[in-house]
């Protein structure tokens, strides 16, 4: 019988699978990249479909028809998929959607139409555009609205985006450069790197008025339209007063402004018909004066014949010697203190210069004086010394060696600091270079694995003889039940194949309103639905919920999401018994749990909820939202976790309630780690609802957390707490948590434990002091604001279980 069960799961799972990918108006599979592409028309200029961009990584992306290394768009460019499985489905909702491997939504245009019309459409301009008809009006969503880092002729770049370069030649992830629009509508430049930021075009001490002589070409802040836009012809034009002229400007050629890995931005042209590109103007003409081009403590050179060079510091060597973007780190060790002076020495570095990151500018300063100044700080890395506005001369004091160059037009040296008994270090930076094409970085080629497990025979032929012998006994019981339940009247008739295949029974709409007395005794209230008590006719107590926001739904979607949540099988989780659907109605039939939820027992004055009451709930709840992360086949989030949704059963094992509603409410979405719109309750919400983050299985730990906390402390989140406008809004709000916390730092050097300043004073002193640590610790660390710093539930259940009661015991003594 479990074996017939699980066989018709399969099948049931493949046929819903099937209807999914049917409904779609259009679908491209990246095992068919070459076939399912779409060209634009009539004049295919360009090509959309999947890109290989590593080994098994797939990108769905723009490219010139004639030269296909030339990307100017891409979806997915951090999250490529699978070469198997993969597609890209314009659903009939009018949501594009790309789905990984047939698991996991990676990216969406967001979008939804009503006229069940939706088209893609590729322009001859490079523009992929989502419309909800068959016309050009009603545009949906378009790509141009969504640059990566390129822009096309006439294609505009506006204030709410922006350009981020590739990381390299080969790998089109995003990169450390961005083209944007700031604050003072200027067009800008900026480098963001793993450790250190800085605008470097132009720059930003010249003042907004006075950018001209090359560095601005007299920019102006004095309008907020914040656009630019290149033409056909080669004419860039910015809303901040910028314009520039491509070499070739006033042909017909084929365009495109690209802010490439190496931090500069250039325009490309190309003749109709060709497959090589030219490069016609570029932004920044000294490629030295990029930031983070050579990464920290090295020294960027350029000579026209080879190009640039990356070399380090005298002293440094390389960090990584495959990826100069990483920098160099220095071959010594500098041992001192602010109090006295280190000895060191000073080796110069004529016509070199580090921007930025300046201690301070001591005027009238000797050499010798800046020397001395040096030493003192263990910061100081080295400095400049120019004699050029004073009778002693300047001092430029560096606490960090960031964007060096060196210029034949700068005059004056740096004087880098070295430890003093080494002296065999080369004057000239150029030792162990790296010279640095526009392809230079080296990356570790992007990589999706896909696993599949070799065939077996014998257990091929043994799957083959259970489904056969499984569906027999299906088909056999199925016609029992039919011969039994028509005649004695039981069951309705169209419910006998969900019953047979999920266990549990389709009601009447007037059967469960008679069950509940026409649905008077309300019993508990959420986001979804309301529950109320009921009765069978078999004398059975239920809990009956009327769903609310799914009242609209239709009957097979509805029961297609019901089928999966009732072949969920745990004892640490609610048992659903039917369903009903029926109109608009739709209604959940549960068990019903005496002792009611946990926020009941909480709130009440009685003292049945003692320790081991509390620690048991914690590790049975954990236990089983475990197993709805990992262990069972469909994956799903609670996304409601709280004590209302944890039911006690007679002997105050915990049942966790309302799983699999958001599966039902975003049944469109839950591929995607991301959903709709905000869910759960005020208090227990995890901070990636606050800050739109993706939503993992950690949005449910953090909920956790926040529940071991109320259960430990007697405190609810959500009482007697004035909340911000966005915490009353999202219901992210930290207060119990910031009160443990602080708690925990203040009682963690005194005895008695910290936990007996927060115990629920219900409890008094009738606790297990080690349980207690552990139980309070534990709920910290689920609740971090970094979700990849908090545990997983399969965690928190093995660490509880090794201290849980046993409830019959203790009852028993």
């Amino acid at each position: 019988m479990a074996c017939s069960r699980v066989c018709l799961g399969v099948l049931i799972s493949l046929i819903l699978f099937h209807k999914l990918h049917a409904s779609s108006s259009l679908s491209l599979s990246v095992e068919k990249l070459k076939e399912d592409v779409i060209v634009s028309s009539p004049k295919p200029t360009f090509t959309a479909g999947f890109y290989a961009v590593g080994h098994n990584a797939f990108c769905f992306a723009i490219w010139y028809t004639n030269s296909p290394n030339t990307l100017v768009w891409i979806a997915n460019r951090d999250h490529p998929v699978n070469g198997k499985r993969s597609t890209l489905s314009l659903l009939k909702s009018g949501n594009l959607v790309l789905t990984d491997a047939a698991q996991f939504q990676v990216w969406s245009t967001a979008t939804a139409t009503t006229s069940k019309q939706a088209h893609l459409r590729l322009h001859d301009n490079g523009n992929l555009v989502l419309l909800e008809d068959s016309s050009d009006n009603a545009v949906l969503w378009q790509s141009f609205d969504f640059p990566t880092d390129t822009l096309l002729p006439n294609q505009p770049l506006r204030g709410s985006t922006y350009l981020v370069s590739s990381r390299s030649g080969s790998n089109y992830s995003s990169g450390f450069y961005k083209l944007f629009f700031d604050f003072e509508n200027v067009l800008r430049l900026m480098y963001q790197g793993p450790r250190v930021s800085s605008v470097f075009w132009p720059y930003a001490w010249l003042q907004s008025n006075n950018f001209g002589n090359g560095n601005g070409n007299g920019r102006s802040i004095f309008n907020d339209s914040r656009v630019v836009v290149v033409d056909d012809l080669g004419y860039l034009v910015s809303s901040d007063n910028f314009t520039f002229k491509t070499s070739d400007y006033g042909m017909i050629l084929l365009r495109r402004l690209t802010l490439d890995h190496d931090g500069n931005v250039r325009l490309y042209s190309m003749k109709d018909g060709e497959n090589k590109w030219s490069v016609s103007g570029l932004f920044r003409r000294q490629p030295c004066f990029i930031h983070g081009i050579c990464g920290p403590n090295s020294i960027c050179s350029y000579e026209p014949r080879i190009g640039r060079k990356c070399s380090c510091s005298p002293g440094y060597r390389w960090f990584d010697s495959e990826d100069w973007s990483q920098g160099c780190i220095p071959s010594f060790q500098l041992w001192c203190n602010n109090n006295t002076e280190q000895k060191s020495r000073f080796l110069s570095l004529p016509g070199v210069d580090f921007y930025g990151y300046d201690y301070g500018l001591f005027e009238n300063h000797t050499y010798q004086q800046c020397v001395s100044l040096c030493s003192r700080l263990c910061e100081c890395k080295g400095f400049q010394h120019s004699t050029s506005r004073s009778v002693n001369g300047q001092c430029y004091v560096k606490t960090q060696l960031l964007n060096g160059h060196r210029s034949p037009s700068f005059t004056n040296s740096f004087f880098l600091r070295l430890p003093y008994h080494l002296h065999d270090y080369d004057d000239s930076p150029n030792n162990n270079g790296l010279v640095c094409g526009r392809n230079g970085v080296v990356v570790k080629v992007l990589e999706r694995p896909y696993v599949e497990e070799k065939e077996n025979e014998l257990v091929k032929f043994i799957l083959w003889f259970a489904i056969a012998f499984g569906g027999i006994e299906v088909v056999c019981i199925f016609m029992v039940w039919c011969l039994l339940f028509r005649k004695n009247g039981m069951l309705p008739r169209e419910g006998y194949v969900l019953a047979a295949a999920t266990g549990f029974r389709k009601f009447n709409y007037s059967e469960l309103k008679h069950a509940s007395k026409g649905f008077s005794e309300e019993i508990g209230r959420g986001g979804g639905g309301t529950v109320y008590k009921g009765f069978l006719s078999d004398a059975r107590v239920v809990a009956i919920k009327r769903l609310h926001e799914v009242a609209n739904q239709g009957e097979s979607e509805f029961l297609a999401e019901v089928s999966i949540i009732g072949r969920l099988n745990h004892m640490n989780l609610i048992g659903m018994l039917g369903y009903c659907a029926e109109g608009k109605h739709r209604l959940l039939v549960y068990e019903y749990m005496e002792t009611g939820s946990l926020a009941q027992n909480l709130s009440s004055n009685s003292n049945e909820l003692d320790w081991s009451k509390r620690y048991n709930i914690a590790a049975g709840t954990a236990r089983g939202l475990a197993y709805l992360h990992e262990e069972c086949l469909e994956w799903i989030l609670h996304c409601d976790i709280k004590p209302q949704n944890i039911l006690l059963d007679s002997d105050y094992k915990p049942k966790v309630g309302d799983f699999g509603l958001s599966k039902l409410l975003n049944r469109n979405n839950l591929n995607n780690s991301s959903f709709s719109r905000i869910r759960g309750t005020r208090g227990y919400m995890a901070p990636e609802w606050v800050f739109n983050l993706p939503i993992t299985s950690k949005v449910d730990v953090y909920s956790y957390g926040i529940v071991l906390l109320e259960m430990i402390t007697g405190r609810s989140p959500t009482t007697g707490v004035q909340f911000t406008e966005l915490e009353a809004e999202s219901g992210h709000h930290e207060r119990l948590v910031t009160w443990v916390r602080e708690k925990k730092k203040k009682g963690s050097e005194v005895e008695p434990s910290w936990v007996d300043e927060i115990v629920d004073p219900a409890l008094g002193s009738n606790y297990v002091m080690d349980e207690m640590e552990i139980l309070a610790t534990l709920a910290l660390e689920c609740v971090k604001e970094d979700r990849e710093g908090r545990p997983n539930m399969s965690h928190v259940a093995e660490r509880l279980q090794i201290h849980e009661h046993d409830l019959n015991g203790l009852n028993k003594d």
